[in-house]
């Protein structure tokens, strides 16, 4: 899901023809609330886990790291990005965020993260 939506959808629906930044502001919203609500559902699904299941530390470490990303994301990215798309959506011409920035690089992190856990898992079982 973030490779598909965070690498692919998200800059993809700017190329498209007549898509505005407003229209693509407008749909990644709405793309990345679901796509975040998802993430939080399966993190408290692998909290569940972790607690009650015999998990591998490289995999215990590399859910801890994602769970601490999306956090991060959460509650330090998404409100910075948040306002400056309100500010697109209202009609005004914001200068571009490095927020951005900040939030591939911690999608770059969370997808390793995710890779490592996944893989200590298999290897584990």
């Amino acid at each position: 899901m973030v490779l598909g939506i965070s690498f692919l959808e998200a800059p993809l629906k700017f190329r498209a023809p007549d898509v505005t930044p407003r229209i693509g502001l407008g749909i990644g919203r709405i793309v990345f609330r679901a796509l975040n609500t998802v993430e939080v559902l399966l993190a408290a699904a692998l909290a569940v886990v972790i607690v009650w299941g015999d998990v591998p530390t490289a995999a215990l470490v590399s859910g801890v790291v994602v769970a601490g990303v999306l956090v991060v994301q959460l509650a330090a990215i998404r409100p910075v990005l948040n306002r400056r798309s309100d500010r697109v959506l209202a009609g005004e011409d914001a200068p571009r965020s490095h927020a951005h920035l900040a939030y591939v690089a911690a999608e770059v992190v969370k997808v390793a993260a995710l890779v490592v856990a996944g893989v200590a898992a298999l290897s584990a079982s």
